[in-house]
C-alpha cells in the first residue's frame, strides 16, 4: 500500500462481500438472533441446547459455502488478504447483531488467538488448536488479567510460570476469561510472568499455550455484568494450581509476551471499535423507527422534546468515529506498530464511547421497553460499556493518546 496515500473508502474487491454479508446478516442471522439467546434459559446454561447447535452450524455452513469466512485473516495466505481497512467495513456490518461476528468465523477473542497462533505457534499447535479454530469446530479463550493486581498495567501480571524439565508449570488466577464458559473453548493463551523483578518489566513476561482440560484448572465462577453472566460465552474466574503445559507450548521463548500481546491486540482493537460502530448504526435506526411509530401528547414522539437534535448529534458521531476508526485501520496497515499505537489508543476510546452514547438515546427514546428484554438494546449497553475497560480502559489510552502528543513538543518522558 502507498503510504502516501490515504485510502479510507470501500475498495471495488471487498464491495461486494460488504453487501453479501450485510444480506446475511439482515436476513438470516438477526431474525434467528433473539431465538439463540431465548434458548441459554434452558437446561444447563452453558451448555449449547439442540436448537442453539442447530442454530450455529446453519449458519456457519450457509456462510462458509458462499465463501463468507475468515475474513479477520488480514495480510495472510490463508484468508481473502484484506487489508485492515477492508476488513473495518465488514466488521461494522457483523456488529449489528449480536451473533453474527462467530458465524462468519471473525467473533473474539478467537481472531486474535488465531492470529497469534498463525504468527508464532509451531506446527503442533497449528495442527492440533489453529485449524479446528480456523474451521470453526473449537473456541478460544485468552486470559490476562488478574484479581489481585490493576491489570491495566500489564506488567503487573502476577502468575507464575517456573520451569521444570520438559514442562513449565503455572500457579495463579485470571479472571475476565472472555469465552472460557463455551463448552466448545478447548484452548487458553495465557499471559504469564516468567522472569524475576530484576529483569526490565517488559521482558518479564511470556505467553503459553494451554490446554483447557488440563488438571489443575479450576472454574471457579462465571463473572457477572451488570448482573449478567453472558452465558454460555461467560467471563470466567479460573484458578491455575501447579497445572503442567509442555515448554514447547511456550510462544517465542521467555520474556517475549508484551511483544505478542502487541501484535495481537491492535487489530483485535480495531475489530472491537468497528464492530462498535455497526451496533451505534442498529441502534440509530431504531431510534428512528421508533420516534416515527410512536404518538404521545398528540404527535409523532420524534417531534417532542430535542429528539431532532440528538439523532442529528447521533450521525454526525458516528461518522467522525467512523473515520478516526478507519484512519486507525490505515495507520495498522503501513506495518508500524508504534506508529499505529496512538491512533489506535484514540479510538479505542471513541468508538466505545460514541457507540454507548447512541444506544443510550435509543433507550430513552423507547422508554421503559429499552431497558427491558424485548429489543437488544439493553444487552447492547452491557457490551458497550463493558468495552471501554476491555483491552485497557479508557484512562490509560487517554493517557497514551497525551504521551505521542507530549512527545511531538520535548524529548522529555511524560
Amino acid at each position: 500500500m502507498n503510504g502516501n496515500v490515504m485510502a479510507l473508502g470501500m475498495t471495488e474487491r471487498v464491495q461486494d462481500l460488504v453487501a453479501q454479508v450485510a444480506n446475511m446478516v439482515r436476513d438470516d442471522i438477526a431474525p434467528l438472533n433473539d431465538e439463540f439467546y431465548a434458548e441459554t434459559n434452558v437446561g444447563d446454561r452453558w451448555t449449547h441446547t439442540a436448537r442453539q447447535t442447530e442454530i450455529l452450524q446453519t449458519l456457519k455452513t450457509k456462510a462458509k459455502k458462499a465463501g463468507l469466512w475468515n475474513f479477520w485473516l488480514t495480510d495472510s495466505e490463508r484468508g481473502y488478504g484484506l487489508s485492515t481497512v477492508e476488513y473495518a467495513y465488514l466488521a461494522e456490518e457483523m456488529g449489528k447483531c449480536m451473533l453474527a461476528a462467530e458465524m462468519f468465523n471473525c467473533s473474539a477473542p478467537d481472531t486474535g488467538n488465531m492470529e497469534v497462533l498463525e504468527r508464532y505457534g509451531n506446527e503442533t499447535h497449528k495442527k492440533q488448536w489453529l485449524q479446528p479454530l480456523l474451521n470453526g469446530e473449537i473456541r478460544s479463550a485468552y486470559l490476562m488479567t488478574e484479581p489481585d493486581v490493576a491489570s491495566s498495567d500489564a506488567t503487573n501480571i502476577a502468575m507464575t510460570c517456573v520451569r521444570d524439565g520438559d514442562d513449565y508449570i503455572l500457579n495463579g488466577e485470571k479472571w475476565w476469561s472472555s469465552g472460557a464458559g463455551d463448552p466448545r473453548c478447548k484452548v487458553y493463551i495465557v499471559m504469564v510472568k516468567t522472569g524475576g523483578d530484576d529483569a526490565p518489566k517488559h521482558q518479564r513476561h511470556s505467553m503459553i499455550v494451554v490446554d483447557a482440560e488440563s488438571a489443575g484448572i479450576t472454574k471457579l465462577r462465571p463473572m457477572q455484568v451488570f448482573g449478567h453472566d453472558d452465558a454460555p460465552h461467560g467471563h470466567l474466574h479460573i484458578k491455575f494450581e501447579n497445572v503442567r503445559v509442555p515448554a514447547e507450548n511456550l510462544l517465542l521463548g521467555e520474556g517475549r509476551g508484551f511483544e505478542i500481546s502487541q501484535g495481537r491486540l491492535g487489530p483485535g482493537r480495531i475489530h472491537h471499535c468497528m464492530r462498535a460502530i455497526g451496533q451505534a448504526e442498529m441502534a440509530l435506526e431504531l431510534m428512528c423507527k421508533r420516534g416515527m411509530e410512536r404518538e404521545a401528547f398528540g404527535k409523532p414522539v420524534i417531534k417532542l422534546g430535542a429528539n431532532y437534535d440528538i439523532i442529528a448529534e447521533c450521525r454526525m458521531e458516528i461518522e467522525q468515529a467512523r473515520l478516526l476508526c478507519l484512519k486507525a485501520a490505515w495507520m495498522v496497515d503501513q506495518g508500524n506498530a508504534r506508529a499505529a499505537a496512538p491512533w489506535i489508543s484514540q479510538i479505542k476510546v471513541v468508538a466505545p464511547r460514541v457507540a454507548l452514547k447512541v444506544t443510550d438515546e435509543a433507550i430513552q427514546m423507547f422508554g421503559g421497553q429499552g431497558v427491558s428484554q424485548d429489543t437488544m438494546l439493553a444487552l447492547q449497553w452491557t457490551h458497550l460499556r463493558t468495552l471501554r475497560l476491555a483491552d485497557g480502559p479508557d484512562a490509560v489510552h487517554r493517557m497514551q493518546v497525551a504521551r505521542a502528543e507530549l512527545r511531538k513538543h520535548s524529548q522529555e518522558k511524560w
